[in-house]
Parts: structure tokens; C-alpha cells; sequence
């Protein structure tokens, strides 16, 4: 990834639809080179977006910018970007050669040119050899690669993709994950990739933006985002994770609801209501009775155990409310069965005090 330069600007960008505030008012900066993600759930304002980038919405206010140039009014066709659609949006009566030459022709590119540049385009995405085939004849994923090769044909400057691999199964989405990072990378272009799959943004990205309610609440590398979540809604949103509710006691101390007294860093004045963020795997099970010199031991009861083959996951009673606790499955590692008396344990640097 190079970060010389922004491919993408957005200035308190807003966006409404009536009365509804779709996008409200974000800062956004997305380096030259970059696979960003932006992710949330449903209606957060992610799509919204992207399609202002692309010139298929544009801005209420705010300042839009790609390669500097302002574009907030711009139509898609006056931008170096190109969009790639869940749903392919191929023709059915063309082949693949001539899906991907299309817009090419469209732009009064000559005829053997255009027809050059998207065998190679073709060749891109790994479908040399299907040339003559039409939609209906490939696979999902097949489809899914036409389409990549139809936006990336105009040598756009910016890609943006919009849940791509939302419609493929999860073999073969994971597949493409590793197939799209190898060719952003091979292309050296910025990807701007809409999802709303956490593990998907993890897996492919450099950096994520978490959207909630039209608002953008967090900006990180995808371990910023997943060891240090700016709140309760990126610590949940983001993987699987334990929220225990307190008081802030001090800079150092955080005082459970149940009145247990937990070492934890927090910057937040005494009295804060705050939530401990602990991940499932950065807790383990231990026979009750034994001794911690840095950060948390709670006892409890394991509840459920469930055998994931790779991983054992616990869920324990702590009389309060239930944590979760994954272990993996390695040979003679301890074992606990329904009805044993544990104690939970956690390091200090384990935790992340989350804003409620």
C-alpha cells in the first residue's frame, strides 16, 4: 500500500434523502494504493457512500475529492472510478469478451483495441479460455470475475465494490477475498470495498471505517479496530466479545456491576458508566483456587460447552451474567465439562474499556 497521496476525500460530507440523514457529516480520507473497507450493518450509511464516490448520489454538503480534483457535482462517467455490483449487472445476450468490452465501445474506443484491452482485462481476473461463453453459462464466481474484469477494463484510478461477494457461498467468497487482495495489490490501485461481514473487512483490508446510523465511528488498521474498538458498538459489531458493565473507580480500576474490582486503563473521569471488552480467546478456564498476580480472576460455573473440532468454547455463569471463553482444542490441554466450578481468567492488557 503506498500512502503518498488521497485518492479519496470526503469533507463533512452529508447526505439526505428528505428527511432522512442518510451519511452525517464524515471526514474521510482514503490513501492512493489502499484496500479500505467500509463496514456496518444494514442502513449505517456505508452504501450511501460509496455511490456518492461513484457519482451515483451526489453530496447535500460537504466536500468530495478524488486525486484532489472536486467531483461532489461530477457525473460517473467524468470520474477515474469504476463500480463493481453484487449483482453482476451483465448482459445476457453478450459474451464475456464483449461484457467487458462494452464500455470500452461505448466510449468510441477502436474496435481491436477494445478487444485487446479486455482479453487482457480477462486474463486479469483468470478467465482466459471463457471468452465466448455467456453468463449463463458460468458460476457465480465466474460471473463474479466478469464483472471485475468489465470494471477494471477502463483502468479506473479507484475501485469501488459494493458487497461483491455477498450472493457467492462462503468456499468460494473466501476464495475471491484472497483472489481481490492479490489483484489490489498486483494493481497497485485503491479498492474501496462496502461489507457488512466483519471478518471479510478483517481478512481483506488495510484500513476500515465502522459506519453506525449515518455516522462514522471509528477509522483503524483492522488490529486498531479489532484490540482497541472506540465503543461499546465497535467492541460488539467487530468479532465476538464479552461486554461486563461498570463504574470507572480511577485511572486504573474499573468496579463491575457486581461489585468486583478489576484492573483496567482508562482515561475516562471516576464515575464513567463503561463496558470491559474482553474477546472470547483472550480469556482462559482454570480450576478454582488458583492464583492471579495481573488482571482478573472471576469465578463461575461452565453452563454450555461447545466442540468446534479446532476450538472449544465455554459459556460460564458468572451469577451476574454469562461470559464466553474459547480455547483451543490442543492435545492435553485441560478440558471442562457442564456443571464444573472454574475460574475465569484474563490479563490486564486483554481488556479494552468501552464507552457505553
Amino acid at each position: 500500500m503506498t500512502t503518498g497521496s488521497a485518492a479519496v476525500e470526503l469533507r463533512n460530507v452529508t447526505k439526505r434523502f428528505d428527511e432522512v440523514v442518510a451519511v452525517d457529516a464524515i471526514d474521510l480520507t482514503i490513501a492512493d494504493g489502499e484496500f479500505f473497507a467500509l463496514l456496518g450493518p444494514s442502513g449505517c450509511g456505508k452504501t450511501t457512500t460509496l455511490r456518492m464516490i461513484a457519482g451515483l448520489e451526489f453530496p447535500t454538503e460537504g466536500s468530495l475529492k478524488i486525486f484532489g480534483d472536486e467531483v461532489g457535482t461530477l457525473p460517473p462517467n467524468k470520474r477515474p472510478v469504476n463500480t463493481v455490483f453484487q449483482n453482476y449487472a451483465l448482459f445476457p445476450h453478450m459474451n464475456v469478451l464483449d461484457n467487458v468490452a462494452f464500455g470500452l465501445k461505448m466510449q468510441g474506443v477502436d474496435k481491436h483495441e477494445a478487444r485487446s484491452r479486455a482479453q487482457e482485462s480477462i486474463g486479469l481476473v483468470q478467465l482466459g479460455g471463457m471468452e465466448k461463453r455467456r453468463p449463463s453459462q458460468l458460476s457465480g464466481g465466474q460471473q463474479q470475475r466478469v464483472a471485475l474484469a468489465r470494471a477494471l477494463v477502463n483502468e479506473p484510478k479507484v475501485l469501488l465494490l459494493d458487497e461483491p461477494l455477498g450472493a457467492l457461498d462462503l468456499k468460494l467468497r473466501q476464495e475471491m477475498q484472497s483472489e481481490l487482495k492479490s489483484l489490489q495489490q498486483e494493481l497497485g490501485v485503491s479498492f474501496v470495498f462496502v461489507t457488512h461481514d466483519q471478518e471479510e473487512a478483517l481478512t481483506m483490508s488495510d484500513r476500515i471505517a465502522v459506519m453506525d446510523k449515518g455516522e462514522l465511528l471509528q477509522v483503524g488498521s483492522p488490529e486498531q479496530i479489532y484490540e482497541h474498538p472506540a465503543n461499546r458498538f465497535v467492541a460488539d459489531f467487530i468479532g465476538q466479545t464479552n461486554l461486563l458493565e461498570g463504574t470507572v473507580a480511577d485511572h486504573e480500576t474499573v468496579v463491575l456491576s457486581n461489585g468486583t474490582r478489576i484492573a483496567a486503563h482508562s482515561d475516562l473521569a471516576a464515575g464513567s458508566a463503561v463496558a470491559l471488552s474482553l474477546r472470547p480467546e483472550r480469556a482462559s478456564l482454570h480450576s478454582r483456587g488458583q492464583d492471579v498476580t495481573d488482571g482478573a480472576n472471576v469465578d463461575g460455573v461452565v453452563a454450555r460447552v461447545t466442540y468446534l473440532g479446532n476450538a472449544l468454547v465455554y459459556i460460564v455463569n458468572l451469577d451476574w451474567m454469562e461470559i464466553e471463553v474459547r480455547d483451543e482444542n490442543n492435545p492435553g490441554a485441560d478440558r471442562f465439562h457442564e456443571g464444573d466450578e472454574v475460574s475465569v481468567l484474563w490479563s490486564t492488557e486483554s481488556v479494552s474499556v468501552v464507552t457505553n
